[in-house]
């Protein structure tokens, strides 16, 4: 007699699920959660977190994937604790003991100098152990084998950088960053600074573009929840861009913008809009200078 499982049927589902990820698990097994879930034939998150940190992951599903690149560039939050005096081959808590050195007595006015410092356009250097590639293979392989490459310096941008709190050793910060910045490289950079060594022990997201997290949103509360239950807590399929200029597509156009053809339209140039027929959304589209609707990404729903 066969044991196996029975095949879980997926879905043709769409829509965003703000989710709150708990520690311990990576990125791509909190979305496949997700996804068995909603039984969902599509899903992607929109911008990793590692085992080690928590927080706010949005989930898109189905047709929202098509939009899931405008949050992977967006604006992140973090709260973040750094702690002083030694570093660690991953520049957090999973790492081994690199370096260490005295903290020196802090105090309020020093920790904001220092942080006023990396407010900004500034420079970073990628860590080894990230997903970066080099010549196809992650940089986290090499660093593993003990194996460390020259990295550029990219440029990123600290929107603000707050202080929380702080111990003789400790300090807990409130950061809204761009993206491509690596929190744990944020943190050994401050921690020198501060004239120390320091690593992450703590990274919670709290933010991911215009999207707040809800703590209660975690992969254990929608298992409490049935099938219905877990579709109305969806966000609109065009929830990463519903902060983009909304218009209507020509009467009796609707169809043919969903087979993506242009049509002619009475609207200003516009790069990218969100194009509805009622309250359906079909999709982004380019006002053109010559006044043509120009399908950009067309849904299916």
């Amino acid at each position: 007699m066969s044991t196996k499982s029975p095949k879980i049927q997926r879905r043709h589902i769409s829509g965003v699920f703000l989710l709150n990820k708990p520690l311990g698990i990576s990125s791509n097994a909190a979305l496949q959660k997700v996804r068995w879930l909603y039984r969902a034939q599509k899903a992607g998150h929109t911008g990793a977190l590692d085992p080690l940190a928590s927080g706010l992951l949005p989930i898109c599903l189905g047709e929202a994937t098509k939009f899931s690149h405008y949050l992977l560039d967006s604006t992140k939050r973090y709260l973040t604790t750094i702690q002083l005096g030694h570093s660690t081959t991953t520049g957090d808590v999973e790492g081994e003991v690199l370096l260490e050195k005295t903290v020196p007595v802090l105090t309020d006015d020093m920790i904001q100098r220092v942080l006023a410092q990396f407010q900004g356009d500034i420079q970073q250097v990628p860590p080894m152990y990230s997903a970066l590639k080099k010549e196809g293979r992650p940089l986290y392989e090499l660093a593993r084998k003990g194996i460390e490459i020259e990295r550029e310096a990219r440029p990123i941008h600290i929107y603000a950088i707050h202080l929380i709190e702080f111990s003789e050793d400790t300090i807990t910060l409130d950061v809204t960053c761009s993206k491509g910045t690596y929190i744990r490289v944020l943190g050994e950079d401050i921690a020198q600074a501060l004239g120390t060594y320091g690593h992450l022990i703590y990274l919670h997201r709290i933010q991911t573009g215009h999207f707040e997290l809800d703590p209660s949103y975690t992969i254990e509360y929608l298992e409490s929840l049935t099938e219905q239950q877990r579709e109305v807590l969806l966000l609109p399929v065009y929830a990463p861009i519903d902060h983009f200029t909304k218009i209507q597509v020509p009467e009796g156009r609707g169809e043919y913008f969903s087979r993506g053809m242009e049509s002619n339209i009475e609207h200003e140039a516009d790069a990218e809009v969100l194009v509805f027929d009622g309250e359906k959304c079909l999709g982004l589209a380019e006002i053109t200078d010559k006044k043509r609707l120009v399908p950009k990404r067309v849904l299916n729903l």
